[in-house]
């Protein structure tokens, strides 16, 4: 993967990109740095500092700092919530209402490592959701939050009862088949076995908006990657 193929937008201030699911935000202490956006970005330009995280699942859009004062000035912003941050996100199922929030505090689960867990003695986390399309077996949400805790999303709608779809940690790591959307799926005739059209977390971080540090407006997208492309075309076109 080139980082330029990534890059949607960048200045004197900051760089953003649409990660691809998979790649580490920065590397953990088993990688190579290299495996890691963190590493490519310091490769490219020497010095490069990280302002926010997505899971490594989590495609989507980042920002990255490119000096000490821009960093400043964004981590402060990300943590005062002056950022709106919009995801994207394919659940299992239909939720009951079209809009709603999710006012639930998040923890560390007290046995399992690396996963999360709603319980009142967590950190505040909420998060607004809006169903944009439904398929009866899957939905389309945006959700924006408003605090950043780690795995809100995913917690946030597995607490809803209907999960992310292809979430091993929240939900089912079952991937997204044609066979289960398309009613009459037949395999081809020299095809052995179904490849999967999603096999990973069905969640990206779809837009930004913010003032940056000279006082303009920025509104940043990053368009939906082609798996996530490649579920929604086939529920549209075999939606009942």
């Amino acid at each position: 993967m080139r980082i330029e193929d990534i890059i949607l937008f960048e200045n004197d201030d900051f760089v953003a990109l649409n990660k691809p699911s998979g790649l580490l935000t920065i590397p953990d202490r088993h990688d190579n740095e290299l495996a890691s956006l963190q590493g490519l970005l310091k490769k490219k330009y020497e010095q490069i500092f990280t302002v926010h995280r997505l899971d490594r699942e989590t495609s989507g859009l980042i920002l990255f700092a490119k000096h000490e004062a821009s960093h400043k000035f964004l981590s402060q912003l990300f943590e005062s919530r002056g950022v709106q941050k919009f995801y994207l996100g394919i659940i299992n199922g239909e939720l009951p209402t079209t809009q709603g929030s999710v006012d639930q505090p998040i923890m560390d689960h007290p046995v399992q490592k690396g996963k999360m867990v709603t319980n009142a003695k967590g950190r505040p986390a909420l998060s607004d959701y809006e169903v944009l399309e439904n398929f009866s077996l899957f939905s389309l949400v945006k959700v924006q939050i408003h605090t950043g805790r780690t795995h809100q999303i995913r917690v946030h709608m597995k607490y809803l009862g209907h999960p992310i779809a292809v979430d091993e940690l929240y939900g089912t790591a079952t991937p997204i088949k044609l066979s289960a959307i398309k009613k009459k799926f037949k395999l081809g005739k020299y095809t052995e076995e179904e490849k999967p059209l999603l096999s990973r977390l069905a969640l990206h971080a779809f837009q930004l908006r913010f003032t940056d540090m000279h006082g303009m407006e920025q509104v940043m997208e990053a368009p939906l990657p082609k798996d996530m492309q490649a579920v929604l075309q086939q529920l549209r076109k075999h939606k009942a």
